[in-house]
């Protein structure tokens, strides 16, 4: 009786150990986090792509996104400004977008204090007056620029700007916008000397991101 029971046990034991192997190969794996989105930006000096981190900064990107999807920057974005460093010209920021021509509600501010980006090299971030008037103008960092980020123990507008991207591909493009020549009129005199003239037309779509 008891080596009935031993082999029926054992038995009961390889089944089990059977199905548990059958169960884990066909139980599905855990799908790989979504890809971030991009977005290609296409001018005459080539091309530019932007990783949007809608993870971090989702209101700034989706903002972003807007007028990508709608093909607002293809009906007039330009780059239109070139700000480099009075001893450092390889160092600077570029700023494109609509110039308050044709741009949709404004978004709430994401200041890095709250998303955790911070305004390093290649870094995208939305040009902006008061914290929440951004709209669809956006600038691209050349070199880190730690003043941009929000610091709370600063007075005055303290906000900073809302990061939120990086350029993936094409720094060399952002490059070469830096270095053109700046002989433009600025509405803004806090820009004299950094307006392009010609102005850079773009446009800009999706692409996809590359397989994981």
């Amino acid at each position: 009786m008891s080596q009935m029971l031993s082999r029926r046990a054992l038995i009961t034991t390889v089944a089990g150990l059977a199905a548990s192997r059958a169960m884990a190969q066909t139980a599905p794996s855990t799908p790989p986090a979504a890809a971030l989105p991009r977005v290609e930006i296409v001018s005459a000096l080539g091309r530019i792509v932007i990783e949007l981190d809608t993870v971090r900064a989702p209101l700034t990107a989706a903002n972003f996104l807007r007028y990508v999807d709608q093909k607002r920057y293809d009906l007039g974005g330009h780059f239109f400004r070139a700000s480099r460093a009075p001893n450092a010209p390889e160092i600077g920021l570029i700023q494109g977008g609509l110039q308050g021509i044709g741009v949709l509600k404004p978004v709430p501010h994401e200041p890095t204090t709250l998303t955790g980006l911070k305004h390093t090299d290649g870094v995208v971030s939305l040009a902006r007056y008061a914290p929440g008037s951004g709209t669809s103008d956006f600038f691209i960092c050349v070199g880190d620029a730690p003043y941009l980020d929000a610091d709370p123990a600063a007075t005055g507008d303290n906000a900073g700007f809302a990061a939120f991207g990086r350029v993936v591909e094409g720094m060399e493009v952002v490059k070469a916008i830096l270095a053109l020549p700046t002989p433009g009129k600025a509405v803004n005199p806090v820009m004299n000397g950094q307006i392009l003239a010609p102005q850079l037309p773009f446009k800009a779509r999706r692409v996809a991101a590359p397989a994981p």
